[in-house]
């Protein structure tokens, strides 16, 4: 069990380093969150994919919803809907470098949106939340901007 631990461990700190991104945002494609409407995981509780229709360009980066209301929530406050650490995996961002994120990982604690790299990762994370999250609050300061 320890040996699948840290096999686990390796590979996620060795496909972190691969995967690194000097984007502030998590994105695949030229799209945040691989397409995914992040208001969506606030209001209605589940993943699901945007709409070219319905996009908007933030930090750089274009954002996709499922319908016109949810792009409408969005810009009228980005950062109230917006994944924290750019939707970068939030264990990782606690260890100090971003890595990438599945978006079926996702979590809502205290009205702010949360990925991890896989499952795995995010079972984890979950065991100590509050810790995580104040660990990774203070490295993002300083890793946000940095590849």
């Amino acid at each position: 069990m320890k040996n699948s631990i840290l096999l686990a461990l390796f590979f996620f700190f060795t496909a972190a380093t691969a995967f690194a991104q000097k984007s502030e945002i998590f994105e695949k494609d030229g799209m945040a969150i691989k397409g995914y409407d992040v208001v969506a995981f606030h209001t209605e509780a589940k993943a699901m994919k945007g709409s070219e229709k319905f996009t908007y360009n933030w930090k750089d980066t274009n954002w996709l919803f499922e319908n016109q209301a949810n792009l409408d929530m969005f810009k009228s406050d980005p950062e109230k809907y917006a994944p924290q650490y750019g939707g970068y995996c939030a264990y990782g961002t606690a260890d100090g470098h971003k890595a990438p994120t599945e978006t079926d990982t996702w979590t809502v604690k205290d009205n702010k949106l949360y990925f991890n790299y896989n499952k795995k990762v995010q079972e984890m994370w979950s065991k100590d939340m509050p810790g995580y999250i104040e660990k990774a609050d203070k490295n993002w300061v300083d890793i946000k901007n940095k590849p």
